[in-house]
Parts: C-alpha cells; sequence; structure tokens
C-alpha cells in the first residue's frame, strides 16, 4: 500500500525534528541570548572534545602539545570562534577537521619545528579530501554516542535491556541463541527463552541502528534519508544499519 501524504509527512519527521551541529552552532552565536548560546557552545564541547584530543595525538607526538593544541580548539567552541561556518560548504565534521588541521599547522609554524615525515597534512587540501584518520575517529565518536544513547534508553526504560543485551552480543559474537539468552538471563536475575532473546536483540539492534541514523543526522546541514544514508556508508557504520533499511528508505526515511 502507497503510503498517503499525512503518512509521507509523519515517517519524515523524526529527522526534519533533530536538532543539527549546525543549529547548534547557530545558537552558539545568536546576539541576545548568552545564556543559549553558552548551553550550545558546552553541547559541541562535550560532543567532541575527546575526538579531537585523540585526533591530536595521533598527529602531535608530544603529549604536552598535544593537550594544549586540543584544548585551543575547545576554546574556540566555548568562544563560538565557528560564527562564519557556512552549512552549505560542506559537513560539520569537515569543518571540525579543517579547524584542528589549521592549528595544529599553525602550532609547528610558530615553534619553527619540523613535521614528523609520516604526517602529510598539506597532502589533504581540500575539507572533503579523505583523511582516514579521522574518518576513523569520527566513526569511533558516533559509535560512542549511539551506544550512550541505548543506554540512556535503558535507564530509563529498564524492563527493556536493549543495551545489556546488545553489549552481550558484542562480547560474546559468536554465541548462539540459547547461551545469549542465558547469560541476559544471568544478568537480569530471571530465565530469557532463547526466541524470546532473539525478538529482543532484533528490537536492540533497530534501536541501536536509529540511535546512529540520529547521531549521523546531527552533523549534516541537510538531514535527509539520502544524505544520512550517504554519510553512514561514508564512515563505514551502513553495515549496522542495512538490515532495517527499507527499499524506500530514501524518500521515507523510516527504518523497519
Amino acid at each position: 500500500m502507497n503510503p498517503t501524504p499525512h503518512s509521507e509527512s509523519l515517517l519524515h519527521s523524526r529527522l526534519e525534528a533533530i536538532q543539527t551541529r549546525w543549529s547548534l552552532i547557530h545558537q552558539a552565536h545568536v546576539a541576545g541570548t548568552p545564556q543559549n548560546a553558552t548551553v550550545a557552545r558546552q553541547a559541541l564541547v562535550l560532543r567532541y572534545a575527546k575526538s579531537v584530543r585523540r585526533y591530536v595525538g595521533g598527529i602531535v607526538q608530544a603529549s604536552d602539545d598535544a593537550d594544549e593544541l586540543a584544548q585551543d580548539v575547545v576554546m574556540r567552541l566555548m568562544k563560538g570562534d565557528f560564527a562564519g561556518a557556512d552549512p552549505n560548504r560542506g559537513r560539520f565534521r569537515d569543518l571540525l577537521k579543517t579547524a584542528v588541521r589549521n592549528m595544529v599547522r599553525n602550532h609547528w609554524a610558530k615553534a619553527n619545528r619540523r613535521r614528523p615525515a609520516d604526517v602529510q597534512l598539506d597532502a589533504i587540501a581540500g575539507s572533503e579530501a579523505a583523511d582516514p584518520a579521522w574518518d576513523a575517529e569520527f566513526q569511533r565518536n558516533v559509535l560512542e554516542h549511539a551506544w550512550d544513547a541505548l543506554r540512556d534508553f535503558e535507564r530509563k526504560m529498564p524492563t527493556n535491556p536493549a543495551y545489556t543485551l546488545l553489549k552481550l552480543r558484542a562480547e560474546f559474537p559468536d554465541a548462539n541463541s540459547d547461551d545469549l539468552a542465558a547469560k541476559l538471563g544471568a544478568k537480569l536475575g530471571k530465565a530469557i527463552r532463547a526466541d524470546a532473546g532473539r525478538q529482543m536483540l532484533r528490537r536492540a539492534r533497530l534501536r541501536f541502528a536509529e540511535a546512529l541514523v540520529d547521531e549521523v543526522a546531527c552533523g549534516l546541514a541537510d538531514p535527509s534519508p539520502a544524505r544520512v544514508a550517504e554519510e553512514l556508508a561514508s564512515l563505514g557504520l551502513l553495515v549496522y544499519v542495512k538490515d532495517f533499511l527499507p527499499e524506500d528508505w530514501a524518500s521515507q526515511g523510516q527504518l523497519v
């Protein structure tokens, strides 16, 4: 049955309602609302501070220098130095990557230091150019926040152990349904049937996929289903979502 215009609107509503990082950037620089700007800046810092530090640490060998540079990027976020960022010119993760690389270049230039031979920052000219190290770090960031979202869901809904079950599956990838149900039962203190465990696992995987979609959508100026799928593929995360993507995902934006 073809969806009605009303149902299509409902299917798109969740993605359209997502607060993107670009909207946070905008809030961080809106004049006359200092409290909202502070909250927005803090949200950006909490989201990306660890990833920035790990990425910088992979480029800069001296830990003290890496700490200083990462802190500088964080301070730029807190001070609202990205006011001129244009979402039409690329993804938020590219903006952050470029800012970090530029600060590393400036640091080396001011210190008149020679960078390590295996670091080729200048070879990566544009923000859209390939940078496997940053892509891997951003993938890690998205996964970490998806896991956090799943854990928060379980805390709010303790009768739905989605986080606990999916963590068990990750820890014991070769466990069969009986073994996994037994392990979950031991965690919960009650017996879990294998068939019930399989249904719970599928629901947990679906919820995790939804968390990944939401997290990726947050980094896009246009969080349309097609763009989200493209970004998932770019970050190597489509494998976690593909089982729940229907044929009409690009037009409907609903996992099943």
